[in-house]
């Protein structure tokens, strides 16, 4: 049984059909890359996992631990322990760093105790202490408003703010937009000591050639469809595919 996977799934934006029939899987402890061009239908693949709306997902079945999570509500598939750091990162910028972290905690504490009838997985996210000790920079930036930080800091937040969340799956969207080489190689690390942890990743990147490095097994995406299914050793021996899919 895969932790995560996706059977067929069809989603839409109003009328236009984002994602066709696409099925994938994403196993325990692994890093998974959903890789593809611009606008080629990665982040919709995240948001229907997530249970965001809009996309409208209208065919097909997501699951997650072989539980249908297709028609679930976010926070629902949340605190089954699956988390989205989104592409635009989501920090409150006027606060501090360790106030985002703790308002984390408090928002997932709260949605586990509304009175929800689904059954509670029993899993621990980091402490704010394993935060710091993951991410130093943070640690020296603790009381520093999250909006004066540079990119590569946001992101560092954005993802510590997810494993505060009792994090199985942890899904990535872009995790290196916009950053300049070295810090993304500060971000590379930090994924890396995470996924070394157990913590199962999901990661969608534009910039193939990075996130293959980290990757397990890879997919491809191609308007909306996966054209590609294989290890990251597979996909690094396949130039037609790179370079007709990635252009690298």
């Amino acid at each position: 049984m895969s932790l995560l996977s996706l059977e067929d799934v069809n989603a839409y934006y109003g009328e236009s059909h984002i994602l066709r029939d696409v099925t994938m899987r994403v196993e325990e402890g692994e890093v998974c890359a959903l890789l593809g061009r611009n606008g080629a239908g990665k982040t919709t693949t995240l948001r229907s996992i997530a249970g965001a709306r809009p996309p409208d997902v209208r065919g097909g079945a997501v699951r997650f631990r072989d539980e249908d999570i297709t028609t679930m509500e976010p926070e629902d598939i949340s605190t089954r322990g699956i988390s989205l750091v989104p592409e635009e990162r989501r920090v409150f910028p006027n606060l501090s760093v360790e106030e985002n972290l703790h308002l984390a905690e408090v928002v997932h504490n709260k949605s586990n105790t509304v009175g929800r009838s689904i059954p509670q997985v029993e899993h621990v996210g980091m402490t704010t202490e394993d935060v710091y000790d993951e991410f130093e920079r943070l640690r020296e930036r603790q009381t520093q408003k999250a909006g004066t930080l540079s990119g590569g800091e946001q992101q560092m937040l954005a993802i510590a703010r997810a494993l505060k969340q009792n994090t199985d799956l942890l899904m990535l969207d872009e995790p290196y937009e916009g950053l300049a080489p070295q810090i993304i190689a500060n971000v590379e690390d930090a994924i890396r000591r995470i996924s070394e942890t157990g913590t199962t990743i999901l990661l969608v990147e534009q910039n193939a050639a990075a996130a293959i490095k980290l990757a397990d097994r890879c997919y491809v995406v191609d308007q909306g469809k996966i054209v590609f299914d294989g290890t990251a050793a597979e996909l690094r021996g396949d130039d037609e595919t790179r370079e007709r899919y990635l252009g690298v």
